[in-house]
């Protein structure tokens, strides 16, 4: 858990450590074009993917040595059937589901951080005199919805990495 929460605290450092600087004279051609800018250029929109790929990614690599001792796969998108306790995908098929899925987080993340952004700009435009305050208040939540994203998709992983390590150990599993 220590380690999550680590992992959690330097992304948040490291999100804070890229707020890009205001410039006074910056000329943005559009409000749609200054919210895809920071989307794109914003790191809290990729820390859920890549935290989500990582976690998934650990968790199906441990889980190869029990597929190949006879074991059965609980996670149904990850079993030929879809259905829990079948047979798993091969080890590819699987590497393809999780990038898929890792693809599919950053939609959602975008899709996020892209309204953040507007909303962003449309209280700024309203309250000028706010502008900083209403900047800090749109990191703070970006912030924390990436970060309770990531917990959340994975952190299971992430556990469960740790117990088929744990688990192989116990098993002597080769």
């Amino acid at each position: 858990m220590t380690r999550q929460l680590r992992s959690l605290a330097a992304c948040v450092v490291l999100s804070l450590l890229f707020v890009p600087p205001a410039r006074a004279q910056e000329s943005i051609p559009s409000t749609f074009g200054h919210a895809l800018k920071f989307t794109v250029l914003d790191p809290t929109t990729y820390a859920a993917p890549a935290l989500y790929y990582d976690a998934t990614l650990r968790d199906w690599n441990t889980s190869q040595l029990f597929f190949r001792n006879g074991f059965v796969e609980r996670n149904p998108r990850f079993t030929l059937s879809g259905l829990p306790g079948d047979t798993p995908l091969s080890y590819g098929a699987g590497r393809v589901q999780i990038a898929k899925d890792a693809f599919a987080v950053l939609g959602v993340s975008a899709v996020h951080n892209f309204s953040s952004q507007l909303l962003q700009q449309s209280l700024q435009a309203r309250y000028p005199e706010h502008r900083k305050l209403i900047a800090v208040l749109g990191w703070t939540e970006r912030i924390g919805v990436a970060s309770l994203m990531s917990y959340r998709i994975a952190g299971p992983h992430y556990t469960q990495w740790r117990r088929n390590q744990e688990l192989a150990a116990q098993l002597s599993l080769r």
